[in-house]
């Protein structure tokens, strides 16, 4: 069996970054809150001195045993580069909203920005979509998705 189990973001705030994924996109915190070192942090992520804090979040839409997004933040973190649509790697995450208007709104209040404009498409066989690219308060970018047949 292979199953998705989550997704990890890093942080020079943690605790900033996960309240703006809590209140903006319905996360969940999953206790206990994470404070942890030692040698098997250090082998595992072959860093000196490696400590880190965090949380996990569940994410919205699941029932039972969610993916979660893990926010974490090193005691030594390094900057990164500006985050772009189309820089190799990892690009975005996606979540899929039934009121696309509430959620922009609230990112934007919460100190998300806009990446793009707005777009409403369709896409053959598969349905209408509208959908923007955004970024959270650290940079990351976050698609916003609402489909209709």
């Amino acid at each position: 069996m292979i199953r998705f189990a989550h997704t990890n973001i890093i942080s020079t705030n943690w605790k900033k970054l996960a309240e703006f994924y809590i209140k903006v996109f319905n996360c969940k915190p999953i206790f206990p809150e994470r404070d942890l070192s030692g040698i098997w942090l250090d082998k595992a992520t072959n860093l000196h001195h490696a400590h880190l804090k965090g949380i996990h979040l569940a994410l919205p839409g699941y029932k039972e045993n969610p993916p979660t997004l893990e926010i974490f933040q090193y005691t030594d973190t390094l900057d990164n580069l500006e985050s772009s649509i189309n820089r190799k790697g990892f690009s975005h995450i996606a979540f899929q909203v039934d009121n696309f208007e509430h959620v922009i709104s609230s990112l934007i209040e919460h100190g998300g920005t806009l990446l793009g404009e707005v777009i409403t498409t369709q896409i053959p066989h598969v349905g209408f979509i509208t959908f923007v690219y955004a970024k959270d308060i650290d940079g990351n970018i976050v698609e916003i998705q609402h489909w209709e047949k």
